[in-house]
Protein backbone atom coordinates (compact mmCIF):
# COMPACT_ATOMS: atom_id res chain seq x y z
CA UNK A 1 0.00 0.00 0.00
CA UNK A 2 1.46 3.39 -0.98
CA UNK A 3 2.08 6.24 1.45
CA UNK A 4 -1.07 8.05 0.28
CA UNK A 5 -3.21 4.98 0.76
CA UNK A 6 -2.34 4.09 4.34
CA UNK A 7 -5.33 4.13 6.65
CA UNK A 8 -4.92 7.02 9.12
CA UNK A 9 -4.87 4.80 12.19
CA UNK A 10 -2.63 6.20 14.91
CA UNK A 11 -0.47 3.69 16.73
CA UNK A 12 -0.50 0.96 14.08
CA UNK A 13 2.84 -0.43 13.04
CA UNK A 14 3.96 -0.77 9.42
CA UNK A 15 3.59 -4.53 9.78
CA UNK A 16 -0.03 -4.18 10.92
CA UNK A 17 -0.79 -1.78 8.09
CA UNK A 18 0.59 -4.23 5.57
CA UNK A 19 -1.46 -7.02 7.13
CA UNK A 20 -4.60 -4.92 6.84
CA UNK A 21 -3.90 -4.11 3.21
CA UNK A 22 -3.59 -7.81 2.39
CA UNK A 23 -7.07 -8.50 3.76
CA UNK A 24 -8.71 -5.29 2.52
CA UNK A 25 -10.62 -4.97 -0.74
CA UNK A 26 -10.29 -1.80 -2.83
CA UNK A 27 -13.44 -0.56 -4.54
CA UNK A 28 -14.24 2.45 -6.72
CA UNK A 29 -17.57 4.27 -7.02
CA UNK A 30 -18.79 7.07 -9.32
CA UNK A 31 -20.17 10.40 -8.15
CA UNK A 32 -23.59 10.32 -6.43
CA UNK A 33 -23.38 6.62 -5.60
CA UNK A 34 -25.00 5.53 -2.31
CA UNK A 35 -22.31 3.46 -0.57
CA UNK A 36 -24.26 2.65 2.57
CA UNK A 37 -27.88 3.10 3.53
CA UNK A 38 -29.17 3.69 7.04
CA UNK A 39 -30.24 0.36 8.50
CA UNK A 40 -27.93 -1.76 6.33
CA UNK A 41 -26.21 -4.76 7.87
CA UNK A 42 -22.58 -4.74 6.68
CA UNK A 43 -19.31 -6.13 7.98
CA UNK A 44 -16.56 -3.74 6.93
CA UNK A 45 -15.01 -0.39 7.76
CA UNK A 46 -14.47 1.97 4.81
CA UNK A 47 -11.22 3.94 4.45
CA UNK A 48 -11.38 6.81 1.95
CA UNK A 49 -8.40 6.68 -0.42
CA UNK A 50 -9.62 9.42 -2.77
CA UNK A 51 -12.72 11.55 -3.26
CA UNK A 52 -15.30 12.94 -0.84
CA UNK A 53 -18.49 11.57 0.68
CA UNK A 54 -21.39 12.96 2.63
CA UNK A 55 -22.83 11.22 5.67
CA UNK A 56 -26.51 11.95 6.03
CA UNK A 57 -29.95 11.01 7.35
CA UNK A 58 -33.07 11.16 5.19
CA UNK A 59 -36.78 10.54 5.62
CA UNK A 60 -39.26 8.90 3.23
CA UNK A 61 -40.10 12.27 1.65
CA UNK A 62 -36.46 12.80 0.69
CA UNK A 63 -35.67 15.52 3.22
CA UNK A 64 -32.14 15.06 4.50
CA UNK A 65 -29.73 16.31 7.13
CA UNK A 66 -26.01 16.13 6.36
CA UNK A 67 -24.03 15.01 9.40
CA UNK A 68 -20.63 15.51 7.83
CA UNK A 69 -18.40 15.62 4.76
CA UNK A 70 -15.34 13.32 4.76
CA UNK A 71 -12.38 13.10 2.41
CA UNK A 72 -9.11 11.20 1.89
CA UNK A 73 -7.50 9.93 5.08
CA UNK A 74 -10.83 9.56 6.90
CA UNK A 75 -12.98 6.51 7.46
CA UNK A 76 -16.57 5.61 8.22
CA UNK A 77 -18.50 2.53 9.24
CA UNK A 78 -16.90 2.01 12.65
CA UNK A 79 -20.39 1.41 14.06
CA UNK A 80 -20.13 -2.05 12.52
CA UNK A 81 -18.16 -3.10 15.60
CA UNK A 82 -21.32 -3.43 17.70
CA UNK A 83 -23.07 -5.76 15.20
CA UNK A 84 -25.84 -3.23 14.78
CA UNK A 85 -27.20 -1.73 11.55
CA UNK A 86 -25.65 1.32 9.91
CA UNK A 87 -26.74 4.48 11.70
CA UNK A 88 -26.57 6.79 8.65
CA UNK A 89 -26.31 6.75 4.88
CA UNK A 90 -23.20 7.62 2.87
CA UNK A 91 -23.09 9.00 -0.69
CA UNK A 92 -20.14 9.96 -2.87
CA UNK A 93 -19.86 13.65 -3.82
CA UNK A 94 -17.24 12.85 -6.48
CA UNK A 95 -15.62 9.69 -7.86
CA UNK A 96 -14.16 7.78 -4.88
CA UNK A 97 -11.89 4.88 -4.03
CA UNK A 98 -12.19 3.00 -0.74
CA UNK A 99 -10.48 0.23 1.12
CA UNK A 100 -12.95 -2.09 2.84
CA UNK A 101 -11.40 -3.62 5.93
CA UNK A 102 -13.25 -6.65 7.35
CA UNK A 103 -14.75 -6.32 10.80
CA UNK A 104 -12.73 -9.24 12.22
CA UNK A 105 -9.46 -7.49 11.26
CA UNK A 106 -10.56 -4.29 13.01
CA UNK A 107 -11.60 -6.27 16.09
CA UNK A 108 -8.23 -8.02 16.15
CA UNK A 109 -6.47 -4.66 16.12
CA UNK A 110 -8.66 -3.30 18.92
CA UNK A 111 -7.76 -6.31 21.06
CA UNK A 112 -4.03 -6.36 20.24
CA UNK A 113 -3.15 -2.69 19.79
CA UNK A 114 -4.03 -0.39 22.74
CA UNK A 115 -2.87 2.64 20.75
CA UNK A 116 -5.30 1.88 17.96
CA UNK A 117 -8.14 1.23 20.43
CA UNK A 118 -7.45 4.61 22.08
CA UNK A 119 -7.43 6.32 18.68
CA UNK A 120 -10.75 4.75 17.76
CA UNK A 121 -12.28 5.86 21.07
CA UNK A 122 -11.07 9.43 20.48
CA UNK A 123 -12.55 9.37 16.99
CA UNK A 124 -15.92 8.19 18.30
CA UNK A 125 -15.88 10.87 21.02
CA UNK A 126 -15.12 13.54 18.44
CA UNK A 127 -17.98 12.42 16.24
CA UNK A 128 -20.32 12.32 19.23
CA UNK A 129 -19.34 15.91 20.09
CA UNK A 130 -19.97 17.01 16.50
CA UNK A 131 -23.37 15.32 16.50
CA UNK A 132 -24.27 16.88 19.87
CA UNK A 133 -23.33 20.33 18.56
CA UNK A 134 -25.38 19.71 15.43
CA UNK A 135 -28.46 18.73 17.46
CA UNK A 136 -27.99 21.76 19.73
CA UNK A 137 -27.91 24.12 16.77
CA UNK A 138 -31.03 22.60 15.26
CA UNK A 139 -32.86 22.92 18.57
CA UNK A 140 -31.62 26.30 19.81
CA UNK A 141 -30.49 28.42 16.86
CA UNK A 142 -32.45 29.96 14.01
CA UNK A 143 -31.67 29.16 10.38
CA UNK A 144 -29.55 32.26 9.79
CA UNK A 145 -27.40 31.60 12.87
CA UNK A 146 -26.81 28.02 11.72
CA UNK A 147 -25.96 29.19 8.22
CA UNK A 148 -23.52 31.85 9.47
CA UNK A 149 -21.86 29.24 11.69
CA UNK A 150 -21.52 26.88 8.71
CA UNK A 151 -19.82 29.59 6.62
CA UNK A 152 -17.41 30.22 9.48
CA UNK A 153 -16.54 26.53 9.78
CA UNK A 154 -16.01 26.06 6.03
CA UNK A 155 -13.95 29.22 5.50
CA UNK A 156 -10.17 29.31 5.11
CA UNK A 157 -7.81 32.26 4.68
CA UNK A 158 -5.82 32.19 1.45
CA UNK A 159 -3.53 35.00 0.30
CA UNK A 160 -5.13 37.28 2.86
CA UNK A 161 -8.65 36.55 1.62
CA UNK A 162 -11.27 34.68 3.64
CA UNK A 163 -13.06 32.23 1.38
CA UNK A 164 -14.95 28.98 1.16
CA UNK A 165 -13.22 26.82 -1.48
CA UNK A 166 -15.01 24.07 -3.40
CA UNK A 167 -18.25 26.04 -3.20
CA UNK A 168 -21.04 23.80 -1.87
CA UNK A 169 -24.41 23.91 -3.57
CA UNK A 170 -27.32 25.71 -1.95
CA UNK A 171 -29.04 22.36 -1.47
CA UNK A 172 -25.99 20.95 0.29
CA UNK A 173 -25.79 23.96 2.62
CA UNK A 174 -29.52 23.70 3.28
CA UNK A 175 -29.13 20.03 4.20
CA UNK A 176 -26.27 20.80 6.54
CA UNK A 177 -28.21 23.42 8.51
CA UNK A 178 -31.63 21.77 8.40
CA UNK A 179 -33.38 24.33 6.20
CA UNK A 180 -35.00 24.59 2.78
CA UNK A 181 -32.97 25.53 -0.28
CA UNK A 182 -35.32 28.48 -0.80
CA UNK A 183 -34.49 29.87 2.63
CA UNK A 184 -30.74 29.55 2.01
CA UNK A 185 -31.18 31.23 -1.37
CA UNK A 186 -32.86 34.21 0.30
CA UNK A 187 -30.13 34.54 2.93
CA UNK A 188 -27.38 34.35 0.31
CA UNK A 189 -29.08 37.00 -1.84
CA UNK A 190 -29.39 39.37 1.12
CA UNK A 191 -25.79 38.83 2.26
CA UNK A 192 -24.57 39.35 -1.29
CA UNK A 193 -26.62 42.54 -1.69
CA UNK A 194 -25.15 43.84 1.56
CA UNK A 195 -21.60 43.18 0.38
CA UNK A 196 -20.94 40.61 3.10
CA UNK A 197 -20.21 37.78 0.68
CA UNK A 198 -19.44 37.37 -3.02
CA UNK A 199 -20.47 34.26 -4.94
CA UNK A 200 -17.79 33.17 -7.41
CA UNK A 201 -17.95 30.18 -9.81
CA UNK A 202 -15.71 27.98 -7.66
CA UNK A 203 -15.82 29.58 -4.21
CA UNK A 204 -17.53 32.02 -1.86
CA UNK A 205 -15.68 35.11 -0.66
CA UNK A 206 -16.42 36.48 2.81
CA UNK A 207 -15.76 40.20 2.44
CA UNK A 208 -16.51 41.34 5.98
CA UNK A 209 -17.87 40.08 9.27
CA UNK A 210 -21.35 38.69 8.86
CA UNK A 211 -24.15 40.50 10.69
CA UNK A 212 -25.28 39.08 14.01
CA UNK A 213 -28.87 38.88 12.84
CA UNK A 214 -30.75 38.61 9.56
Amino acid sequence: MSEKQKPPFLGISEQDLNALSRHAVTRSFPKNAVILSEGDQTDALYVILSGKVKIFLANEEGKEIILGIEGPGEYFGEMVLDDGPRSASVMTLEPCRFQLIPKHDIMALVQSQPEFAAHLVRKLIHRARVLTEHVKRLALQDVYSRFAKLLQELSVRKDGVLMIPDKPSQQEMASRVGASREMINRIIKDLSAGGYISIEPQHILINKQLPANW
